[in-house]
């Protein structure tokens, strides 16, 4: 089985005495992850180690930043270079969110040299694609999200490949008021896995674990998780609720 992964988003939110309350509750929840089963959470850069501390006793979770420099390193204020990561020992980081693409401007390319940079240093990345209401409704969210892949992950060999993570975000779908189906979920992530079996082959293809982004809560989440091509989700708001998230933890596919 492909891993299927719960990964939380915190974004910027909590201080750090409810980051810590929050990592605690985790830690010490009934959650009982099997060898397929690998918890992420995506943290603010200052509380990378703290939370890392307590999730490096929990076999299956552990911390993953929530973005990496497109740099590796030099003049460039604020920013967190993939080495700096690695010095941390941090395995996973977060490339590429809708967030970013749509606040920071951070094109295909861009995403294409934060990739490479977090292979070069051991870290793996969970990059998000995905589309906008407007390409949803003209009805390209296919092209749209296969030119993501081409122009940010394309270049890889297939050893980079296997195993990778994607998480696609419909953006459309995310403060919106529409909704995204699980049947929609599991078209656009059946759609993804054979976009990259077309380019690296159908034993790559079914090592990569494809996350669902939108507005994942634990009243759906065993639905959307149910679909075949779902391998977990991507998660923000629910994340930051300790049951609400134990729950989406325990929606994984056994």
């Amino acid at each position: 089985m492909r891993k299927q992964i719960a990964a939380a988003n915190w974004k910027m939110n909590l201080n750090l005495q409810q980051a810590m309350e929050l990592t605690d509750q985790l830690v010490n929840s009934d959650i009982h992850l099997n060898e397929a089963h690998q918890v992420l959470l995506g943290v603010p850069f200052p509380y990378l180690l703290k939370v890392k501390e307590k999730t490096d006793k929990i076999p299956g979770m552990s911390v993953c930043a929530q973005n990496i420099a497109s740099t590796k390193n030099g003049a460039y204020t604020g920013e967190v270079s993939g080495e700096m990561l690695q010095g941390m020992n941090i395995e996973f980081a977060i490339i590429g969110h809708s967030e970013r693409r749509e606040y920071f401007k951070e094109s295909n390319d861009v995403l294409a040299s934060k990739v490479n940079l977090a292979l070069e240093y051991g870290i793996n990345p969970v990059f998000c694609c995905g589309e906008s209401l407007n390409v949803r409704e003209s009805n390209t969210q296919n092209s749209f999200v296969e030119k993501q892949l081409k122009e940010s992950l394309f270049h890889l060999t297939a050893n980079q490949m296997k195993n990778f993570i994607i998480a696609y975000e419909p953006i459309w779908a995310i403060g919106t008021g529409k909704t995204a189906t699980s049947d929609q979920a599991q078209e656009m992530h059946a759609h993804i896995r054979s976009v990259i079996s077309q380019q690296y082959g159908k034993e790559i293809s079914d090592t990569v674990s494809i996350l669902y982004g939108g507005s994942v809560k634990a009243s759906n989440a065993a639905e959307i998780f149910n679909k075949p091509d779902v391998d977990g989700g991507l998660v923000g708001g629910a994340s930051l609720v300790a049951n609400e998230f134990d729950t989406i933890i325990k929606s994984l596919k056994k």
